[in-house]
């Protein structure tokens, strides 16, 4: 009898073990899981950002930069609804460029999110991509870079070029194309660029902080006073 609850003993002991070794198994198995998948949504993300603005006009670590705008510095009456983020790409401790990570929910099929990228200096666009949406296969994609290039008509625009009334779509009077049987997208698109400009130009001190004081600043009026 006494073997025989020895034995128990040891196997209890021995199952414990295995059970510990397999819980610390699973639990590295799934931290290193993360890190990888949060490496890859790093690169991928860091890709986008160069597109945005060049790797070769800033010296710090882009995907590290990112703050979110605190309450009292987002967006009030625009299409955005949720918190924004910010990357702020900087070169020998000055400012460049920073990149706004907006998301309005005036698309057709609902929400949008874009990086809008301001440069510091003269308020201009460095680029426009979009990195989320559910828009229409064949008609409201077309924002893709890999669909067509009409994003890239943002390069180097700015509240003063075309002019405040330009920055509507085609059908609106307005300088930027529409898509062929879809206009809802571009005009969303075109709206959450402008309204990004128009938020920089007047927070870009506080975005920037020091870094930002010896620019030039040019303030337009954008209607609100």
């Amino acid at each position: 009898m006494k073997k025989h609850i020895e034995a128990m003993k040891k196997a209890g002991v021995s199952l414990a073990i295995f059970a510990l070794i397999s819980v610390l198994l699973v639990a590295m198995t799934d931290q290193l899981t993360k890190r990888k998948i949060a490496e890859n949504k790093a690169t991928m993300l860091l890709q986008v950002l160069n597109e945005v603005v060049p790797k070769d006009n800033y010296d710090n670590d882009l995907v590290k930069s990112k703050f979110t705008l605190p309450q009292k510095n987002k967006f009030a009456n625009t299409p955005f609804q949720r918190d924004i983020n910010v990357y702020l790409a900087t070169k020998n401790n000055q400012a460049v460029t920073a990149i706004f990570e907006v998301t309005t929910l005036q698309g057709y099929s609902g929400a949008i999110t874009i990086l809008v990228g301001v440069n510091a200096k003269d308020y201009t666009l460095s680029g426009v991509r979009v990195v989320q949406h559910k828009e229409t296969p064949g008609l409201g994609d077309k924002m893709e870079t890999r669909k067509s290039n009409w994003v890239l008509a943002f390069n180097n625009t700015s509240l003063n070029n075309p002019g405040i009334d330009g920055w509507q779509v085609k059908k609106d009077g307005g300088q930027f194309d529409q898509f062929t049987g879809a206009t809802i997208t571009p005009r969303a698109i075109v709206n959450a660029v402008k309204t990004t400009l128009l938020y920089a130009q007047d927070h870009m001190d506080v975005i920037f902080g020091a870094l930002n004081s010896g620019n030039d600043k040019k303030v337009i009026n954008n209607g609100n006073g």
